[in-house]
């Protein structure tokens, strides 16, 4: 891939991504407000302008300098996670599922509805390239956001999950891992098991679900 496709490929992928980090924060941030917490709500995280969601390293910079080293073949970032006050939730241990599903859930509304879109502009017959790529990278930066995110390993939403749904015991002992978490999640991401045992199939499934939810609407268009 040269200078120009990848160019083109980073401005495609831009305006899915931002969306993606932006509602999958502020999802976090509203399910907390609405459960008890208002810590996000008071520091500005409940928004959907992404710039408070954004972190420089994570956001921008890792993942520009993964892409453009691999030439796309490995990419990674973050955005600035939203504070959550546990304690201060109507019902801590059963609220934090809530909490933390809620921002996977907005990944998974928002590839929905760019496979919309999709069908949308092939049925009003646009062809235009970029934007028919623009909203396959919308579907696939969500169905990868919503599938990592799942991973159930603190402290990534599925491991928040985790620990809301075990017994109390089983739960602190899941929670203890969080302070390593990250690295532990790196290491794996890696040696390729979380690709290989998590994320293919969980995408697949998932691509596989939108699909049967987007058939009356392509079968309209037809």
């Amino acid at each position: 891939m040269n200078i120009s496709d990848l160019i083109q490929t980073v401005l495609i992928y831009a305006l899915p991504v931002i969306f993606a980090i932006t509602l999958h924060e502020a999802a976090h941030g509203y399910a907390a407000q609405r459960l008890g917490d208002s810590t996000a709500a008071m520091l500005g995280r409940v928004t959907l302008n992404p710039l408070p969601h954004i972190d420089p390293m994570g956001t921008i910079l890792m993942p520009l300098l993964l892409y453009f080293s691999t030439g796309g073949a490995f990419l990674f970032g973050y955005a600035k996670p939203v504070p959550v006050r546990f304690d201060r939730l109507r019902h801590p241990k059963r609220d934090m599922v809530w909490v933390a599903l809620a921002g996977p859930a907005a990944n998974l509304l928002q590839a929905l509805l760019w496979g919309i879109a999709l069908y949308v502009l092939a049925g009003a017959g646009i062809t235009e390239r970029f934007f028919i790529e623009m909203c396959k990278a919308g579907m696939l930066t969500n169905v990868v956001m919503f599938a990592f995110n799942l991973f159930p390993l603190p402290p990534l939403d599925g491991g928040r999950i985790l620990v809301g749904l075990l017994p109390w015991r089983q739960a602190l002992l899941v929670s203890k891992i969080e302070p390593w978490g990250f690295f532990i999640v790196m290491a794996l991401v890696i040696s390729g098991v979380v690709n290989s045992l998590w994320m293919q199939p969980l995408i697949g499934i998932t691509f596989d679900l939108l699909k049967l939810t987007l058939s009356p609407l392509a079968a309209l268009i037809r």
